[in-house]
C-alpha cells in the first residue's frame, strides 16, 4: 500500500525534527514549560519518540499504532509550541530575526492540526 502524501510528509517532518532533538537539543530548551522536569531528558526522549513514529508510519504493519502514537505526541508537544509563540510575541528585541521568529512561531500553531489529521488518517487506514 502506497504511503499517502500527507503521511509521507509527516514521516519526513518527524525524521528531521527527531534528529535535531538528538543532535542539537538546546534548540528546544526555550520551548520547555518551567513545570516540566528534566528538560534535556524530555527533549531527547521526544526526539526518540519522533524517530520511532516516523519509522512506524513508514512501515505498513505498524502504521496504525504509529498513527495513534503520532497524534498523541503532536498533542503532547502543542503546549510547548504555544509557549514558544507567546514568548516570541513578548520579545522586545528589534530585528528581522526576531520578526521572523514571531511570525514563524505563530504560523507553526495552525500547522499542527494538518499534522494531527495526517497521523489520525494513518491510524484509521
Amino acid at each position: 500500500m502506497k504511503l499517502p502524501r500527507d503521511v509521507a510528509a509527516l514521516v519526513g517532518i518527524f525524521a528531521v525534527s527527531g534528529v535535531v532533538h538528538l543532535v542539537r537539543p538546546q534548540v528546544y530548551e526555550p520551548l520547555m514549560p518551567s513545570w516540566v522536569p528534566r528538560h534535556r531528558e524530555v527533549i531527547l526522549g521526544s526526539g526518540v519518540a519522533e524517530l520511532a513514529c516516523a519509522a512506524g508510519l513508514a512501515v505498513p504493519a505498524s502504521r496504525r499504532t504509529a498513527g495513534w502514537a503520532s497524534a498523541a505526541l503532536l498533542l503532547g508537544v502543542f503546549p510547548g509550541n504555544v509557549k514558544m509563540a507567546l514568548d516570541a510575541q513578548r520579545s522586545r528585541r528589534p530585528g528581522r530575526r526576531t520578526t521572523a521568529l514571531k511570525i514563524g512561531t505563530l504560523l507553526r500553531l495552525p500547522l499542527q492540526w494538518p499534522m494531527i489529521r495526517a497521523a489520525l488518517r494513518a491510524a484509521r487506514n
